[in-house]
């Protein structure tokens, strides 16, 4: 059952405003942010919560590119 993380995610600036929650699944830690619905894991929950503030930082620059068709 996914809770409210023990690690303080105010330090990870990609995390701001995020809610995240952490679960155990057969020994690692996920770390879900439930508004972008971006996830990632670690073998302890701090790994977890690191590796998803750059996958949400990732994400949300993937998300703010320009699609435009300029390249050529």
């Amino acid at each position: 059952m996914p809770t409210e993380p023990e690690i303080d995610t105010s330090e990870y600036p990609a995390l701001e405003g995020a809610d995240v929650t952490v679960r155990l699944e057969n020994g690692l830690y996920i770390a879900d942010d439930e508004v972008t619905g971006v996830s990632s894991q670690g073998p302890s929950e701090e790994a977890a919560i690191a590796n998803l503030a750059e996958t949400v930082a990732t994400y949300t620059d993937g998300q703010s590119d320009d699609t435009g068709d300029d390249w050529l």
